[in-house]
C-alpha cells in the first residue's frame, strides 16, 4: 500500500468517526423557576364540604381507605344536597 492511500483511508476512517461527535445533542433541560416549584408545592384550597366532612371522619376516627371511602361519599351528598333546586312552588289554578 502506498503513502497516499493510507493517508486516505485515514482521513475517511477519521471523518466516519468525528461524524458522531458533530451530531447534535438534546437541549440540557432548564431549571424550574421558583415561582412555578413554589406554585406546584402550594397546598390547595379546601371546599366547605371537604372540611366538614373531614370534620366527621376524625368524629368517627375513621382512617386509611374507609376514611377515603367516607369522605368521597359526604362530599358527593354534599355537593347533591347544595344543588338540589329549591322546591316547586304550588301549581297556580
Amino acid at each position: 500500500m502506498t503513502f497516499t492511500s493510507r493517508l486516505a483511508a485515514v482521513a475517511l476512517a477519521s471523518l466516519l468517526v468525528s461524524g458522531t461527535a458533530f451530531a447534535q445533542t438534546a437541549a440540557p433541560a432548564t431549571k424550574p423557576d421558583a415561582a412555578a416549584i413554589a406554585e406546584r408545592k402550594a397546598p390547595k384550597e379546601r371546599s366547605a364540604e371537604s372540611l366538614e366532612c373531614s370534620k366527621q371522619a376524625d368524629a368517627k376516627g375513621l382512617k386509611g381507605k374507609e376514611r377515603k371511602k367516607f369522605r368521597r361519599e359526604c362530599k358527593k351528598e354534599a355537593r347533591a344536597g347544595s344543588a338540589a333546586p329549591a322546591a316547586p312552588a304550588a301549581d297556580k289554578k
